[in-house]
């Protein structure tokens, strides 16, 4: 038992530090901020073909085609109209840029190990390896998200040969 206790501070520890938190429907999310390159308007997506509906399509970002994921419709939620408020957030995941459409970012939290506690299980039927952790932040929590996590290596190959 002392050993799952090691454990899990060790895990907590690793999950410390700085996170982008935006909102997607009703809940918030965090990101590490290490792994976010920049936070952009909706700009024009060129839809590509025979891909998963949650992959929107491309951008072309000072001459860099990204490939783009609507969070939404990636976590089952129901698609919206974009707004004034929604943004892309460009993130790298596992030396591939992408993009994250979300409703809106929110701030940049500080995030302590005393503050986070492990993600909820849901039993082995329900996938919920991509979730680093719940953080506890002014009385509400916040989904932190192991972003390399939430595309399977599947969906990441589909994104990285739409690039080749």
């Amino acid at each position: 038992m002392e050993q799952a206790t090691i454990d899990h501070k060790s895990q907590a520890r690793a999950k410390e530090g700085k996170y982008l938190t935006f909102v997607l429907g009703h809940e918030e999310y965090g990101l590490e901020i290490l792994k976010v390159r920049e936070i952009i308007s909706v700009m024009e997506i060129t839809e590509v073909p025979q891909v998963p509906p949650f992959i929107k399509g491309v951008i072309n970002l000072r001459g860099k085609v990204i490939p783009i994921i609507d969070l939404r419709l990636k976590f089952g939620m129901s698609a919206i109209e974009y707004t004034r408020e929604t943004c892309i957030i460009v993130v790298n995941v596992h030396d591939l840029l992408l993009g994250i459409v979300v409703d809106t970012v929110a701030e940049v939290l500080d995030i302590s190990e005393k503050d986070i506690d492990p993600p909820p299980t849901f039993g082995s039927a329900i996938k919920t390896d991509f979730i680093l952790g719940m953080g506890k932040v002014k009385g509400k929590v916040k989904i932190l998200l192991d972003i390399d996590k939430v595309l399977s290596s599947e969906e990441l190959e589909v994104v990285a040969s739409e690039m080749a």
